[in-house]
């Protein structure tokens, strides 16, 4: 089965979060020589597969089975993959069924590898991912199975592919102000206390303010304001109440204690609470680390093009690969129409892909 047959195959499984609609089932035959460890707990299900070839590095991808709905705005079946003008048309096509059949093509038809090869399927990489990868690389930690390496096929590259790997991720927390104030008649307001003009004091300095400088690797923290409400939805009472959330897609510098100290240089003479919630950690791994060199190499010698070493976008389950020592990147097919209508991507990317990652395991040193 060629890559592109494989990826089709993949692309017919009705995947959505958290249901595999039988893929585990298929991947396991297809890497049927390989050694098999399964989870499956609150509806999600894990698949890690591995073999050992020699003594070396233990070299993992990682990738997720599960697609959001498609919703509406399909011209075609969105689980019958159609191909048209050398593209793939399908949900998932390129979150992230191009990068999962890629790499289980590679690790099945790669040679040579000197040390242990596996890759980590889950099927809730999309919905909350609390029993995915997050709790597989727990029962791998108890097993002695965890990773010195990981690649991570999500989608990356931004207009060509190949043009971008990403090598960290900004981490991301929530936070939600109340300011307090004192509920009224709106035509006796020195009366009341109103929240909305307290906070309209402050408001220019602290909406899409840096919280730090950003550098080589990271943009700057920005508050982010997402929503205000107050009052009632009448001209006549002044609200005794306004709440403000806002998130931070933070970097290694930013953390919930500064942005807890930075909000309160401008609300401390005011009556509020604030709560902040780390939905996901910041994490960096080294450029000169092995696995983003042998990639890079692999890349440039596929493709004629060094990639750039991004750490934009939102979250994925790299973080959780991070979490746990492994030094991990993420690098797959341009990322242009994940989550829409008609997701597609090339036959082209697909293969050169699977090349690519073929070549680092063959070439990995």
């Amino acid at each position: 089965m060629d890559v592109i047959s494989l990826f089709k195959k993949l692309l017919t499984f009705k995947s959505i979060t958290p249901n595999d609609d039988g893929a585990m089932e298929f991947i396991k035959n297809y890497l049927k020589d390989f050694e098999v460890i399964e989870t499956q707990k609150e509806g999600v299900k894990n698949l890690f597969i591995y073999k050992k070839f020699g003594n070396g590095d233990h070299l993992c991808f990682g990738g997720h089975i599960d697609v959001v709905p498609p919703g509406d705005g399909w011209n075609s079946n969105p689980f019958e993959p159609i191909e048209k003008d050398g593209f793939i048309y399908a949900r998932g096509a390129q979150d992230m069924k191009s990068g999962l059949a890629a790499f289980l093509w590679a690790i099945k038809n790669a040679k040579n590898f000197k040390g242990t090869l596996s890759a980590l399927i889950t099927s809730d990489e999309e919905g909350e991912a609390i029993w995915g990868t997050k709790y597989m690389l727990e029962v791998l930690k108890q097993k002695n199975l965890l990773p010195d390496y990981a690649i991570v096929a999500e989608p990356t590259c931004e207009k060509v592919f190949g043009d971008s790997i990403k090598i960290g991720r900004r981490g991301s927390i929530n936070g939600v102000l109340k300011k307090i104030g004192l509920q009224g008649h709106a035509a006796y307001p020195e009366k009341s206390i109103n929240p909305i003009h307290k906070v309209a004091e402050v408001l220019h300095k602290i909406a899409g303010a840096n919280l730090d400088k950003g550098d080589e690797f990271f943009a700057p923290s920005k508050l982010v304001i997402t929503d205000i409400r107050a009052g009632m939805e009448v001209t006549n009472v002044t609200p005794g109440e306004l709440k403000m959330m806002f998130n931070v897609r933070n970097n290694t510098q930013t953390n919930k204690e500064k942005i807890k100290n930075f909000i309160h240089q401008y609300f401390k003479d005011m009556n509020y609470t604030l709560t902040l919630t780390q939905s996901a950690e910041p994490f960096i791994t080294n450029p000169n680390t092995k696995v983003v060199k042998n990639l890079d190499k692999a890349i440039k010698e596929i493709t004629n093009i060094t990639p750039k070493h991004s750490t934009t976008g939102g979250t994925s389950d790299a973080r959780f690969f991070a979490k746990y020592g492994v030094k991990v990147v993420e690098f797959g097919v341009k990322n242009d129409t994940i989550h829409a209508p008609n997701e597609r991507t090339t036959k082209e990317e697909v293969e050169k892909l699977s090349k690519i990652f073929k070549k680092v395991i063959e070439e990995w040193e």
